[in-house]
């Protein structure tokens, strides 16, 4: 390897191509000496603004493994070119689309808990797909509470900590009827909605009223494709979303759609039922609806819908900025009950990086 020292960056050339260009500013912002970092915790100390913006090392030394940068005043840093090299290593696994052959994969209660290279499986499996499913878990009210094990804390919304959703308890909400759930995510009505749901089926005795969901991603991602007049005005169009009952009130008025910056999808806001009424003076409300009612279409299409039937003991658990649910109709033939919580894919992202260092157990 070689170096080269330019104006306002260092370049590591390797066969005379650059394989990196490193900013000044970057070396100095990165150095991890005991005076730049608190030793204990790897913590930044060192504050940018303590050296001048056009800062230029008086010399640079490369050693075999690392570089060492000495700075004008008399400040010394060392980068560790196999450190860099990790930096481009996504920390997540890739996310794959699916459309209406999707079967999420099964996994055992005991297995999830107790075992977790199991729990690594699912947690990839998760984060690819959006959507697992837990088997045998038991059918014992406010069993959810036991997933914070792997998934951490319960994320707690307004209403109940633990919904219970029937046609015998508390109506806020169309899933508290037997009437079909149209494909959604819930509480649009957050800012920050949860992005971690798990619906835990109790006991489902009726006849119909079978899951189904969709990935949210791969729909948007072909409406792009097609229709990418319509997904810029998504993105930028913001809609109010309103869930309540007597006690309780949430609104949002978000995009339906959520790009990084560097323009790919993060996140998708969709529920028919707690969009609310736009006020008419806002301008584009016409293109608005035109690309509304194409995305409606979509989704509810056969295309994307991936139908099963949650029976008494699985636990559904659904990347909720991504994947959309809901269900069919069903006759109250028999006892239905089913619960969910929330929680949050940063925890869940954080904990298969803690498993996978930790070896297996």
């Amino acid at each position: 390897m070689d170096l080269e020292m330019n104006r306002n960056s260092l370049k590591i050339l390797k066969n005379k191509e650059i394989k990196y260009d490193l900013p000044y500013l970057w070396i100095r912002d990165n150095c991890s000496c005991k005076d730049c970092r608190v030793q204990e915790t790897k913590e930044k100390r060192f504050m940018l603004s303590n050296v001048p913006v056009d800062l230029k090392p008086s010399k640079v030394k490369l050693n075999k493994n690392s570089i060492n940068i000495f700075w004008p005043d008399h400040h010394e840093t060392e980068i560790d070119i196999e450190n860099i090299a990790l930096l481009s290593i996504p920390r997540k696994p890739k996310k794959e689309l699916w459309t209406n052959n999707f079967v999420p994969k099964y996994f055992d209660w005991v297995e999830f808990l107790q075992n977790k290279n199991i729990a690594i499986d699912a947690f990839s499996n998760f984060i690819t797909h959006g959507a697992i499913c837990i088997k045998n878990a038991p059918c014992v009210p406010n069993t959810l509470e036991d997933l914070a094990k792997r998934l951490g804390p319960i994320r707690e919304v307004l209403f109940e900590r633990i919904h219970n959703v029937s046609v015998d308890g508390h109506v806020y909400n169309i899933a508290h009827t037997s009437l079909e759930v149209p494909p959604h995510n819930d509480f649009a009505s957050y800012s920050w909605p949860p992005s971690v749901q798990a619906l835990h089926m109790l006991v489902n005795e009726c006849e119909g009223g079978e899951s189904m969901i969709i990935d949210g991603f791969s729909v948007l991602e072909d409406y792009k494709i097609d229709c990418p007049n319509f997904f810029n005005i998504l993105c930028n169009f913001s809609v109010p979303f309103r869930e309540f009952d007597d006690e309780n009130e949430t609104f949002a008025n978000e995009p339906m759609i959520r790009l990084d910056s560097k323009n790919q999808i993060t996140g998708f806001r969709f529920s028919n039922q707690l969009m609310q009424m736009i006020d008419p003076n806002i301008d584009g409300l016409d293109l608005f609806y035109e690309a509304y009612h194409e995305l409606c279409k979509r989704i509810n299409s056969d295309k994307y819908k991936s139908i099963f039937r949650l029976e008494g003991g699985h636990i559904l658990l659904v990347f909720a900025h991504r994947v959309l649910h809901g269900r069919r109709e069903f006759k109250q033939n028999g006892k239905r009950h089913l619960q969910d919580a929330y929680f949050e894919m940063d925890n869940v992202e954080n904990n298969l990086v803690l498993y996978k260092n930790q070896g297996s157990g």
